[in-house]
């Protein structure tokens, strides 16, 4: 098994990605953990790690902090980055500190599937140790190349569809397009045409509440909650 750490200073985004981790065959998650002195923390303790799904914007320090302090301390503990964060400089640096892929927010369970599957694909490459030709160093490399969930339909925002996703993701019960709309700050349309595609890429799921009269009203929950 692959052993993994899933660090995310929002705790129950941090539950949804170790659902998702649990979901794909040949991998464990050790431990979450919410913070980067969290983070550093099960890196010393645990026995073993094989892999950090690793935040960028935590509490104390971010997340790109914490893998130089993991190489500073000999951690060569292998890193793919699962972050809203898009500007190109942290992604520039990101890739100077050696992460191995790079996973934007929001994304769906196929988007972080085929980046470990992937990651399961390069270790199996390496495991078979020796000399590489040319055509094996393309295979290696090749091995990151996954690809990446569909983009966004034209005319969404990614801004407005994290602020959705996150909405959805820490409510306690079913919501409705206006009470997104009244949490994000967006127009109930706006809302409902998110909630729909987070519906159709099975990441949310449509549930009917039914009234005393009328027609019954649609209420979203995200999809490892339902």
């Amino acid at each position: 098994m692959i052993e993994v750490l899933v660090v995310d200073d929002d705790v129950r985004v941090a539950r949804v990605n170790t659902a998702y981790v649990a979901k794909v065959p040949g991998f464990h998650v050790a431990a979450q953990a919410h913070s980067a002195a969290e983070a550093l923390h099960w890196l010393q303790t645990l026995p073993r790690l094989d892999l950090v799904l690793m935040d960028h914007y935590l509490p104390d320090e971010t997340g790109l902090a914490v893998v130089r302090e993991m190489r500073r301390r000999g951690h060569q503990t292998d890193v793919i980055m699962v972050t809203a964060a898009r500007d190109v400089s942290t992604v520039q640096a990101a890739m100077r500190q050696g992460a191995l892929q790079y996973l934007v927010k929001p994304f769906g369970f196929a988007g972080l599937r085929a980046k470990l599957e992937a990651y399961a694909q390069l270790r199996r490459t390496l495991d078979g140790g020796g000399e590489a030709e040319q055509a094996e160093v393309d295979r290696i490399f090749g091995a990151l190349s996954a690809p990446s969930e569909p983009a966004l339909p034209k005319g969404h925002s990614p801004t407005t569809a994290e602020l959705v996703r996150r909405s959805l993701m820490n409510a306690d019960d079913p919501l409705s397009a206006q009470e997104i709309a009244e949490r994000t700050g967006v127009s109930r349309q706006t809302a409902q045409r998110y909630l729909k595609l987070l519906e159709r890429t099975g990441r949310a799921r449509l549930t009917l509440k039914y009234g005393d009269a009328g027609r019954p009203e649609h209420r979203y929950v995200w999809a490892t909650r339902a």
